[in-house]
């Protein structure tokens, strides 16, 4: 039978391990790393980051985390990189190179192609005396603590470290640059993720699907709207088309005596809770729970007050927003 207390003691050993060396790591980042910062910053063209093994994989995501941050990034296989992939790399580029030892072979015709034609080359390394390291414009090293294995050769903690240390590059220029939930849905519109990042214009109804009427409407014809229209609420525009209330089923209720010889403006309810079309349909949603409604009236922010569609909380369900 399995000893699952063994199999806890090392899942936990090995966490804390790598959760201890990335302690070690922020406190031993140094000047290097806002030089590095500097250096991207700057760059005309995109990031190339490259690695070998365990560090190719590393560099993948650290590529694509640039990718999805605003910061253009791509890929680049060292071993492809001698086969002709090399014409990838421009000299507006910056390189990131990763190799926890600095002495990966494959990586060298990189490194010489970066020297060759002067491309900056940002090395992250964990021997300041290798290779990569001594080769490299900017080195950002990385502190040499054993792997989180029993056996100390398998890349356990310190790929955890390289990862953390891209994410940290790619949100440092992401501060920098104010990118914004709305910059990330640009390069995230499929998935759980693009839903929640929606705006509330790609989501509403507009044109006539939005139930209006005006203030002088008789309650007869304002029922039929709601009926109609499918929405269970109305909205109530003044002479100027800006919306002015809105009459929903509490409304109606607390109406009910006389209805029928009422007018829009009497039963509604006035100053009605709206949103902007470039909101987040998250923070609609939000709002909808928080007030307990179901629908938000969507006014136009160029226009005063005048309704631009109606969302419902449907809506945001169907897209995966909820």
């Amino acid at each position: 039978m399995a000893d699952h207390a063994t199999f806890l003691a090392a899942g936990r050993r090995v966490i804390t391990a790598e959760a201890q060396a990335l302690s070690t790591l922020a406190e031993e980042l140094g000047e290097g790393f806002g030089a590095a910062i500097d250096l991207l910053i700057n760059a005309k063209g995109r990031v190339i980051v490259s690695g070998m093994g365990k560090s190719g994989h590393i560099a993948r995501k650290i590529a694509a985390t640039f990718a999805s941050t605003g910061t253009p990034a791509h890929f680049v296989h060292p071993a492809e990189a001698s086969h002709g992939d090399l014409g990838m790399i421009t000299s507006a580029d910056v390189v990131v190179a990763i190799s926890n030892s600095g002495e990966v072979p494959e990586l060298a015709n990189l490194v010489a192609y970066t020297r060759r034609f002067d491309i900056p080359l940002i090395g992250i390394s964990s021997r300041k005396e290798s290779s990569l390291a001594t080769q490299s414009d900017i080195l950002l090293e990385l502190p040499q603590l054993g792997e989180a294995c029993n056996t100390g050769v398998v890349p356990t903690t310190s790929t955890t470290m390289t990862l953390a240390l891209g994410d940290a590059l790619a949100v440092a220029l992401m501060e920098h640059r104010a990118f914004t939930p709305e910059n990330f849905r640009e390069f995230h519109p499929g998935g759980k993720l693009g839903a929640r990042l929606s705006k509330v214009g790609d989501l509403m109804h507009k044109g006539d699907t939005v139930p209006l009427v005006a203030r002088d409407t008789p309650m007869g014809d304002t029922l039929l709207t709601i009926s109609q229209k499918g929405f269970g609420v109305v909205g109530v525009t003044g002479d100027d088309g800006a919306l002015v209330g809105i009459i929903t089923d509490g409304d109606l209720r607390r109406h009910m005596t006389g209805l029928l010889d009422r007018n829009a403006s009497e039963v509604m309810t006035e100053k009605p809770t709206t949103i902007e079309p470039d909101a987040l349909a998250e923070k609609a949603v939000s709002i909808m729970n928080e007030r307990q409604i179901t629908c938000l009236f969507v006014l136009d922010k160029d226009a005063k007050r005048q309704v631009a569609g109606i969302l419902h909380i449907h809506d945001c369900l169907r897209a995966g927003v909820i």
